[in-house]
């Protein structure tokens, strides 16, 4: 009798189990991998200093706790950016993480040669991923490969935190694909320099031909062709970038955490999404 009731819980437990994720993915949720990622979250800030930067770590700490799919460590500084074993210490080093988070950094890094080294090797050599949050493109001037890494260095912010209307150029990209073909963020919005679409995948723009270009000094790109997130590949690592998440306010917006959610899944590898560069549309 044991042996019968024992049978009939393990059938009506898997029942119920088969019943439970096909109403999960029904609903569309994220089914956790089966072994977690761990992501490095940093922000630290050798310039100007973001308000936002707390905001962008909760909510990125809050996407892997909450889904199961990511543990996130929280950092202000850059030490654990290092394959050096730290022996005397309980810490993590990037042979533990599965990508990297820049969130809002400015200025030149805490980063001496071998850690640069480290990182770059993270990324290039392992296949690890990077997500650049904003400021990360406000950093690291003196240091060429990360601006080849990254897509560029920013270059003024001409006009400010604005209404933007903004186009999407990649739909199919897990990303961005939530957005409409066309909508409007309040946000400052980066100008990049050293930056191409010959080398990057541009996922969302600026329209152009919305833009107030009358009296401003700051306007630099005369091709009109302001990028507000890309991806592409570093060697064998992924990497996204995008301007938004300037404001405090950015970060209690669903599309814009969704856009991050989506970006950190993107380059660890759980979906899939092109770097192929392609030109500016109507060009």
């Amino acid at each position: 009798m044991k042996h019968i009731r024992s049978v009939v819980f393990l059938a009506v437990f898997a029942a119920s189990l088969v019943s439970f994720l096909h109403v999960r993915r029904a609903k569309g949720q994220t089914m956790p991998p089966k072994h977690i990622a761990h992501v490095l979250v940093v922000s630290e800030t050798k310039g100007f200093e973001h308000d936002s930067i707390p905001d962008a770590m909760a909510n990125i700490w809050k996407m892997g706790h909450d889904t199961g799919l990511w543990e996130a460590t929280l950092r202000t500084d850059t030490e654990l950016i290092t394959k050096k074993d730290i022996k005397d210490r309980n810490v993590k080093t990037l042979n533990y993480f599965d990508a990297l988070v820049f969130a809002s950094t400015t200025g030149e890094l805490d980063l001496d040669d071998s850690q640069k080294q480290d990182m770059m090797s993270f990324i290039k050599d392992d296949g690890k991923g990077f997500v650049g949050v904003h400021a990360a493109l406000d950093t690291n001037y003196k240091w060429p490969e990360y601006g080849e890494m990254i897509g560029g260095w920013f270059d003024q912010h001409p006009w400010f935190t604005f209404d933007a209307p903004i186009v999407v150029e990649d739909p199919n990209f897990p990303a961005v694909r939530h957005f409409p073909k066309e909508f409007v963020k309040r946000d400052e919005i980066y100008q990049a320099k050293s930056w191409s679409r010959d080398k990057v995948n541009v996922l969302l723009r600026l329209d152009a031909k919305k833009l107030d270009y009358e009296n401003n000094p700051r306007i630099h790109r005369t091709d009109h062709d302001f990028a507000v997130a890309w991806s592409k590949m570093y060697g064998k690592g992924r990497v996204f970038y995008s301007t938004l998440g300037h404001t405090k306010e950015a970060w209690d917006d669903p599309d814009i955490q969704k856009m991050y959610f989506e970006a950190i899944k993107w380059v660890l590898g759980m979906t899939e999404g092109s770097t192929t560069p392609h030109p500016q549309p109507g060009m």
